[in-house]
């Protein structure tokens, strides 16, 4: 009877264990598509500041800002995310030297290099939106030796503060989001920090896994 009992408590353990990854199996496909869905709508912006000083950390900033001005100034209107890719592609050498001239300005010599690729990002939550970890095609704007640390956020669409004069939720529509992702990253819907994490996790177990 208690070999049989032992049997029965190992079954349910089992029972527990498979349910409980396929369970997760599932999420994590929810969790990718979702993720892949937001990536398939977005450039981010990655801007690595020559060193961790107070004063190169206060240009990067002066060079984000410049370079969302400019690269919200090539868009066309109805631009969707392979043509906004197209228009950064063509115009890496002007970003580069809006950069460059911003960083002149203030009186540094550094160099300034721009690039278009594929980059991994974490989970980042700005003031009224937030986005998952995972891939992004991303515009990498290099100031100098490229040292310090990094900023992220969006390029296209213009959803970054300080670029952009509408809301998020506008700009966001403008750029291709269905109506259910503008609500997954400005939080009103339930629990998006917590899916978000998950997501994070989820990437993890499985870049772990591969």
């Amino acid at each position: 009877m208690r070999t049989k009992a032992r049997h029965e408590r190992l079954y349910r353990w089992e029972l527990a264990l498979l349910l409980g990854v396929g369970l997760a199996a599932l999420l994590g496909v929810w969790l990718s598509g979702a993720q892949q869905g937001l990536a398939d709508r977005v450039v981010r912006l990655h801007v690595i500041a020559n060193s961790d000083s107070e004063e190169d950390q206060a240009l990067k900033l002066r060079v984000r800002d410049r370079v969302l001005e400019a690269a919200e100034g090539l868009y066309d209107p109805e631009a969707d995310l392979e043509a906004a890719c197209r228009t950064l592609e063509d115009n890496l050498a002007l970003l580069a030297r809006v950069g460059e001239e911003e960083v002149r300005r203030w009186g540094y010599d550094y160099p300034v290099t721009a690039s278009l690729e594929e980059s991994w990002f974490p989970t980042k939550q700005y003031t009224d939106f937030a986005l998952p970890a995972g891939e992004y095609t991303a515009l990498k704007i290099v100031i100098g030796e490229g040292s310090g640390q990094n900023w992220w956020c969006v390029v296209f669409p213009p959803l970054c503060l300080g670029s952009v004069t509408e809301s998020t939720e506008q700009a966001a529509l403008a750029g291709g989001f269905s109506q259910g992702q503008v609500s997954l990253i400005t939080g009103e819907s339930e629990g998006y920090v917590v899916k978000f994490k998950a997501m994070e996790l989820w990437e993890q177990c499985r870049q772990l896994f591969q």
